[in-house]
């Protein structure tokens, strides 16, 4: 089975639906995330679905008493759950991809932000999405992920993840980082920069398409290393098998740089250290609602110009 992204189909029958719990994540911060979280969780529970929320955020949002309330610590917090729906922008459906990552609950992800390309609705399709969980009616695609390893001495400094990138970074704005890039243990080339990013395909339209990746589709299995701002003639964006090990190593004369994943989680860098970079053990689970194809969601979260297309030859 491809771990790039693949699909797998919910079952579209309706079991009994006091056995059924969503668990729902949102951005408690956004008015707009409080409204359709009171909007989702009335529909489901309507429909005989449990919802379970995060102490923490059940304070911050209108809901019954009929939802359940589990403290975030809880490492089991979405045992039992046969979805994970999340109402935010790209920082909280990251947050919910950790989730996701940790349970093996499928993500179904709203968009309340500006381009949200790890969400399957926006904030108008609330009724069709309450609709599309009851019924069962989506399918689930495996996403690949990254796994993170910080090594200083031939020591492991730190391990980590990432759905959309592994980004090594400088840490003062007035020096730039000096690194030496390697694939598969072999060295391909050294520069000073910004930063340099590993990323997936699901990654390439984040932080790598910002600093002039390719836009990598979904099902494609490969890693991606971007260089920030480099100061080289061979700095350009490379493809690699997903079977890859990509590294990036600190120079020893340079000062700290610093790993971001996902933007979320960080871990400083001494001089010397060395980042490897691979494919994930474990996906993230994406549940989807449409069968649009990639280009469609590009040209649609791009707001790309398509207006002089006149079709395939007949």
């Amino acid at each position: 089975m491809s771990t790039g992204s693949s699909t797998t189909h919910a079952s579209n029958s309706t079991t009994h639906a006091s056995n059924r719990t969503v668990f729902l994540l949102a951005h408690t911060g956004r008015p707009a995330a409080v409204r359709s979280a009171e909007l989702v969780v009335l529909g489901l529970l309507r429909s005989g679905i449990g919802v379970r929320v995060l102490e923490a955020e059940a304070a911050d949002l209108p809901l019954p008493p009929a939802v359940e309330k589990v403290p975030e610590a809880c490492s089991d917090a979405l045992d039992g759950c046969e979805l994970l729906v999340v109402l935010g922008g790209d920082g909280t459906l990251l947050r919910g991809s950790e989730f996701s990552r940790a349970s093996g609950v499928p993500m179904l992800g709203v968009n309340l932000g500006r381009v949200g390309f790890l969400a399957e609705a926006e904030r108008d399709d609330l009724d069709k999405v309450v609709d599309r969980v009851v019924t069962r009616a989506y399918e689930v695609e495996e996403r690949m992920t990254l796994d993170v390893t910080v090594y200083q001495n031939g020591d492991v400094l730190h391990r980590d993840w990432a759905l959309n990138e592994a980004a090594v970074q400088k840490v003062s704005p007035e020096r730039m980082l000096e690194v030496v890039l390697a694939i598969d243990g072999r060295p391909v080339t050294g520069f000073g920069c910004d930063g340099v990013i590993c990323a997936t395909p699901t990654g390439s339209t984040a932080y790598a398409f910002s600093a002039g990746g390719p836009v990598i589709w979904p099902e494609v299995e490969a890693l991606l290393m971007v260089p920030i701002g480099a100061h080289a003639l061979f700095a350009k964006p490379l493809v690699t098998t997903p079977q890859s090990v990509l590294a990036v190593e600190v120079e020893p004369h340079t000062p700290n740089g610093v790993l971001w994943c996902d933007g979320r989680r960080t871990v400083e860098l001494p001089a010397g250290a060395r980042v490897e970079v691979r494919r994930g053990a474990v996906p993230v689970r994406l549940a989807r609602l449409h069968h649009a194809s990639f280009t469609d969601r590009l040209v649609a979260k791009f707001a790309l110009p398509v207006s002089g297309w006149r079709g395939a030859p007949r």
